[in-house]
């Protein structure tokens, strides 16, 4: 190969790998991204172009591929030739930030449905080389909603009763716990039943089981509780001491008063006793008066 030839050759290769070095990149400055629902966030893509003085035809796309429904990718924004067009559902929500040097989008009032895979395409038609495309993942986070708490069984002592806790939603899922709160603070064990549901078994309940539990549920995003107060009752087989005590002082009383009314039938009995043993003595005496002077009168006579 001559001179001329190995030129020409050398002249092609810087060409080509200058080509290359300046063909359209596609840069996503993050990978995955979180945002608590109802909040905003800006998805960043950035674009390298060789021909950055010809924008005039310029096509970006978003597109979403949902968690929710990862079967139907939708369309999220699109800008071509100088017109921005958004998907019919998120009208109002999405938006370009930089156009035309940046792909960068901002969406508001982020929604539970909006997680998902996004990615970012550009094509500047005077680059001759493939669109460049990026992608990154975004997380919509919610805080756990009210618990709702509930109780079920027998609330007598030496029943069972049975704690149940129900979240409805919290992503992250959130974290249940079971507390019975006094008179000592104290973690309960928890059966989960589903992600959003535990429950807590109580067997052989006493009067030291009644107290003040609380159910909570947290994540990320923060912390809700609801609350059960509970009482056990005593049954009629098995009385208290305090029921116990009393019982017995009634017993008391009533054989007391039972004493008293017999000595006082007694003493009652023995003063009627006395009194007609009384009278009969003076009618006795008042005979003998009585008829003592006429034995005397006709004795005289």
């Amino acid at each position: 190969m001559g001179a001329t030839g190995r030129w020409m050759f050398w002249t092609l290769c810087v060409c080509f790998t200058a080509q290359e070095n300046t063909a359209l990149r596609v840069t996503m400055r993050e990978s995955s991204l979180e945002v608590a629902r109802g909040d905003f966030v800006v998805l960043p893509c950035s674009f390298y172009t060789s021909a950055s003085n010809h924008l005039s035809r310029l096509n970006i796309i978003w597109t979403l591929t949902p968690f929710s429904s990862p079967e139907a990718p939708i369309q999220v924004i699109v800008y071509d030739h100088g017109q921005v067009i958004e998907d019919p559902s998120l009208i109002g929500r999405v938006g370009f930030t930089g156009l035309p040097l940046s792909a960068d989008i901002m969406l508001n009032d982020t929604r539970v449905s909006d997680a998902g895979i996004y990615r970012c395409m550009v094509n500047n038609p005077p680059e001759i080389t493939d669109p460049g495309i990026g992608e990154l993942v975004l997380s919509v986070l919610v805080p756990p909603s009210l618990p709702v708490c509930q109780w079920d069984g027998d609330i007598n002592m030496g029943g069972s009763v049975r704690l149940s806790c129900l979240v409805a939603e919290g992503i992250p899922t959130p974290e249940i716990r079971w507390d019975k709160l006094n008179p000592d603070e104290i973690s309960l064990p928890i059966n989960m039943e589903s992600e959003l549901s535990g429950s807590v078994q109580i067997v052989n309940v006493s009067s030291q089981t009644s107290g003040l539990y609380r159910c909570s549920a947290t994540n990320t995003l923060g912390t809700e509780n609801c609350y059960i107060n509970l009482s056990i009752y005593s049954t009629p087989d098995s009385p208290s001491g305090v029921l116990q005590g009393v019982l017995l002082t009634l017993s008391m009383c009533l054989l007391l008063l039972a004493l008293l009314v017999l000595v006082l039938w007694l003493h009652h009995t023995g003063q009627d006793g006395r009194l007609r043993k009384g009278r009969g003595d003076k009618d006795e005496f008042y005979n003998e008066i009585r008829y003592t002077p006429s034995l005397m009168k006709r004795s005289f006579v």
